[in-house]
């Protein structure tokens, strides 16, 4: 399947696999780029730009495939090493690189010059267009499906894809609530150029996440998922369990008064116990809608293998008898 996302980044399926901290490591990105989509690895789940590009190094090693990374710019009292990051990814010879949070315009130039792709995250049609009139090369839209930070506009992709698609110039994916086939072609008709996706790919053999959390999102259903972080303006959509209930205790006691500090203890530094020790109790952690949608843990190639089949035969199948 051809694309403008597939021909920008020189892959051979239009799936991109979002940055996820503490799971966007080297397995798993070289795995998807093997598999014909496009693996990202987590930058700033690398400690220091040294331990990036050994990350960097070490993924090359498992794939002769275009891989990227994922460089997420948070507002920060004592910032990460942004330039250290910016030319570990350059002399690694990345050549996409998925930015999101903050406006990314201070790190095109670099970027750029060393030939590399941009995609930013956007969870509305006018951070979109901003980051299109900056350069950017591609969008990943977000709609308020998806899992981690979905925005403060609550708006569906339903909605939000027809949107961008009516607005922007430059390629978009679709990203929330992308699981299969059927996603990959809902976003296409209205009007992505691909799909990225995140809880998804979590749920796959050679994600380096403990089975605890895999079992987790195969056992959970769309009902399953809660908005925190809300009060703060920092929203973000979690699987519920007995520190998501915790903290929204604390939101509901506390109103407008309650500050980070209150809530750290539910969310500072609790992805190494969850993601690597499988305590599914040790905090709040992303987690799409779409985990209503995931009833296995397939290989990556197996998953992305059965998305295109599946998508293909709806293409050449179901919707084609419809428009005879």
């Amino acid at each position: 399947m051809k694309t403008r996302i597939t021909e920008l980044f020189g892959i051979e399926h239009p799936i991109i696999q979002g940055g996820m901290h503490h799971v966007g490591l080297a397995e798993l990105a070289a795995a998807v780029s093997n598999a014909g989509g496009l693996g990202l690895i987590t930058g700033l789940t690398q400690r220091t730009p040294e331990l990036l590009a050994r990350e960097i190094a070490r993924c090359r090693e498992m794939t002769d495939k275009p891989f990227g990374v994922n460089l997420t710019f948070l507002p920060s009292v004592n910032p990460p090493d942004y330039p250290g990051y910016v030319k570990a990814i350059i002399e690694g010879g990345v050549k996409v690189v998925e930015t999101a949070g903050n406006n990314p315009q201070k790190w095109l130039p670099a970027l750029k010059e060393a030939g590399i792709k941009v995609i930013h995250k956007c969870t509305s049609v006018r951070h979109a267009l901003k980051a299109e009139a900056i350069g950017c090369d591609a969008i990943s839209v977000d709609g308020f499906e998806c899992g981690g930070h979905p925005g403060e506009d609550d708006i569906p992709n339903f909605i939000l894809l027809p949107r961008a698609a009516e607005e922007l110039k430059i390629p978009f994916v679709a990203s929330g609530g992308m699981a299969d086939g059927r996603s990959l072609v809902a976003a296409l008709a209205l009007g992505a150029e691909g799909i990225n996706m995140g809880t998804r790919f979590i749920a796959t053999q050679e994600a380096p996440v403990h089975d605890n959390v895999k079992q987790a999102i195969v056992a959970a259903s769309e009902l399953d998922t809660r908005l925190v972080m809300r009060p703060l303006r920092n929203t973000e959509r979690v699987l519920t369990n007995p520190a998501t209930e915790r903290l929204l205790q604390k939101e509901r006691e506390l109103g407008a008064a309650i500050t980070f500090a209150d809530i750290a203890p539910e969310v500072a530094g609790v992805y190494p116990r969850i993601m690597h020790d499988g305590d599914m109790d040790a905090g709040v952690w992303s987690c799409g809608m779409v985990a209503g949608l995931i009833n296995d843990v397939p290989t990556v190639q197996q998953l992305i293998s059965g998305i295109m089949d599946q998508a293909h035969a709806l293409i050449n199948e179901r919707l084609a008898g419809l428009a005879r």
